[in-house]
């Protein structure tokens, strides 16, 4: 990328849908929930940017191993579908960790020259007094935190604060609410900023209905997250959750032999109703 084309950086946005949980219930995701067993499935995304030859990682998906363990299936590796768009995690030297869930930081070592970047916050969080409650820690896996410390130790972590400027079109910035240093990533794009909401959003659900997921660290940052999304994006169709099973019926996947597999977020998405606003 030359001097040029970075001061107006436009990103590509690919999601990849690497598992997914038909057997999740309502009451698994909402608090208060109505109809607690009624069936919700649960998507699981990681994402890559790219624009010319850049390309910055966002999240690493889940061990396969820790898949089984907490009930989810996988559908493709996350590092394969990175292959599948010709991307070699060697060469990757930018990924972003939205924050340290099991499934979110399960490939770290699939990226043996990436720099990470990831809310201060948040180690804060999975090495502090917090997680001597069950509630606060189930999310996470020691081991993978370990990892963490260690990339942290080699230099190769850079823990920074509440907003941070990635690269030119590309910034962090906290919300909190599902854990202590959840951040969420705005991309811009052709059709202008669009907002990787990572689990600051599950569903679309909570955002058009202004209600908490179930897994929470701090329910009014939860609820507030709402708003700080609606100030970073260009709309609400250039919002996107992290778990919500329609986002594979709403944008366009990257290549037709990738249908259900890797989707396009820079792209419109199909019209949906019951939008907020």
């Amino acid at each position: 990328m030359n001097a040029a084309s970075a001061a107006t950086a436009e990103y590509e946005i690919y999601g990849i849908r690497y598992g997914v949980n038909p057997r999740r219930r309502r009451g698994q995701n909402y608090i208060l929930e109505a109809k607690p067993d009624e069936p919700l499935t649960l998507d699981f995304y990681c994402w890559f940017l790219k624009c010319d030859d850049r390309v910055i990682v966002v999240d690493t998906g889940m061990d396969p191993d820790k898949a089984a363990h907490h009930g989810h299936d996988i559908l493709i590796h996350p590092v394969d579908g990175l292959k599948m768009l010709g991307v070699d995690p060697a060469a990757v030297d930018t990924l972003i960790v939205t924050h340290a869930h099991y499934d979110h930081i399960g490939h770290l070592d699939a990226f043996p020259n990436a720099r990470f970047y990831m809310q201060a916050e948040e180690m804060a969080y999975v090495t502090g007094p917090w997680m001597e409650k069950w509630w606060f820690r189930r999310a996470y896996e020691p081991d993978e935190i370990a990892r963490l410390v260690h990339l942290l130790h080699a230099g190769r972590l850079e823990l920074h604060g509440r907003d941070r400027e990635i690269a030119d079109g590309v910034s962090v910035h906290w919300v909190g609410g599902h854990c202590a240093g959840q951040e969420i990533v705005r991309v811009r794009t052709a059709r202008g900023y669009v907002v990787l909401a990572s689990d600051a959003l599950h569903y679309f659900e909570e955002y058009e209905r202004g209600v908490p997921f179930a897994v929470a660290f701090n329910l009014s940052d939860m609820i507030a997250a709402h708003d700080r999304i609606r100030e970073l994006a260009d709309s609400d169709d250039h919002v996107v959750p992290a778990h919500d099973p329609r986002i594979v019926s709403l944008y366009p996947p990257a290549s037709p032999d990738l249908q259900g597999k890797v989707v396009r977020l820079d792209l419109p998405p199909s019209p949906r109703e019951g939008r907020p606003r």
